[in-house]
């Protein structure tokens, strides 16, 4: 087995801005496991919030190089087990793209679509939301009729979070999802639930910061909306914190490590009676489309990475008005075009 990194970088369609920080352009880095005429492909972007930095991921991944070419071959969870305490004290996004990677391959050599190799069946999958990053509100409105959805996810953190959600609804009947990023305290994320909530949002994703267990304890008895976890819950070990906190998880596989450690904290929050949804951080078709061979798992799903960059580096997975389509290929479906 052979690896091969690619670094790239992605142009964000419209200036991308949450509470922590506004970008253009979005540098990802596309590991290949190459195994005879088989290739597996797997992704991490850089994350600057996080300390995430290409180099830093692609010196992770020299350093295991020998470890990963001369493994003789088993299956996923058999691959990261062996490879994950080599990478244990590092952040997980080079471990993701690695796990991913294989997953992909192992399917691929199988003959199958990697869903079809866990015995999933999509024929009831959720729907993917279309993401409106903070902007002016012209800007907002501008971005929502530009893509027409049947479901947004509206980004917030500011002190007209309300008024911006009554704007938006002016223009369309979609479901909303609003994610506050940690921006809002106790009282904020009450009355805010109940004024969402008479302007048809689902659920409210992160409201405060991820150490105010405390104060999550207060708002998940008296929310007038489902609460879900994302900075809250991160690995896996986080899926038991937040029951009795939130009401479901938003699970990343970079922040995780990949599809394996996700499949179990996904396993882990049913057993505790949580919703699940899997977010994307904004990557190509590499990422989303490992991302979508879960949705048969999932009650909710954030995976419009591709609808926000300009992906000229792959192809895969394909949205039409929040219906995910799979590719014909098998694994994961994505691969580098021109190669």
């Amino acid at each position: 087995m052979k690896l091969l990194l690619h670094a790239h970088t992605l142009r964000l369609r419209h200036t991308f801005t949450i509470t922590h920080e506004s970008r253009n352009e979005q540098p990802t880095l596309i590991v290949e496991l190459q195994d005879g005429d088989y290739s597996g492909y797997g992704e991490a972007t850089e994350t600057t919030y996080y300390g995430v930095y290409i180099e830093g991921m692609m010196a992770q991944l020299e350093a295991v190089r020998t470890l990963i070419e001369n493994y003789a071959g088993g299956t996923p969870e058999e691959f990261f087990d062996f490879i994950e305490p080599h990478l244990r004290n590092d952040h997980p996004f080079a471990l993701c793209a690695l796990d991913v990677a294989y997953n992909d391959l192992y399917a691929k050599k199988a003959g199958k679509k990697l869903y079809e190799v866990w015995g999933l069946d999509p024929s009831d999958n959720p729907i993917t939301d279309y993401t409106i990053g903070m902007d002016t509100l012209e800007k907002m409105v501008e971005k929502m009729k530009e893509m027409p959805f049947p479901l947004y996810k509206v980004k917030l953190g500011t002190k007209e979070d309300i008024a911006i959600i009554q704007e938006l609804r002016k223009h369309t009947d979609a479901v909303f999802r609003v994610d506050a990023n940690t921006a809002w305290d106790v009282e904020e994320t009450l009355q805010n639930s109940r004024a969402l909530k008479e302007l048809g949002v689902e659920f409210i994703e992160q409201p405060m910061k991820a150490t105010n267990w405390e104060g999550m304890k207060r708002v998940f008895e008296e929310s007038a909306l489902p609460l879900i976890a994302d900075e809250s819950c991160i690995v896996e070990a986080d899926v038991a914190r937040c029951y009795g906190f939130f009401h479901g998880i938003n699970i990343k596989l970079m922040k995780c490590g990949g599809l394996t450690p996700a499949r179990r904290m996904i396993a882990h929050a049913r057993q505790l009676g949580l919703k699940v949804m899997v977010g994307c951080m904004t990557e190509s078709n590499i990422g989303c489309s490992a991302i979508a061979q879960l949705l048969p798992l999932l009650d909710y799903v954030d995976m419009d990475g591709i609808l926000l960059v300009d992906d000229d580096l792959s192809t895969g997975v394909s949205i039409e008005y929040g219906k995910v389509i799979y590719a014909e290929e098998n694994g994961t479906g994505a691969r580098l075009l021109n190669r």
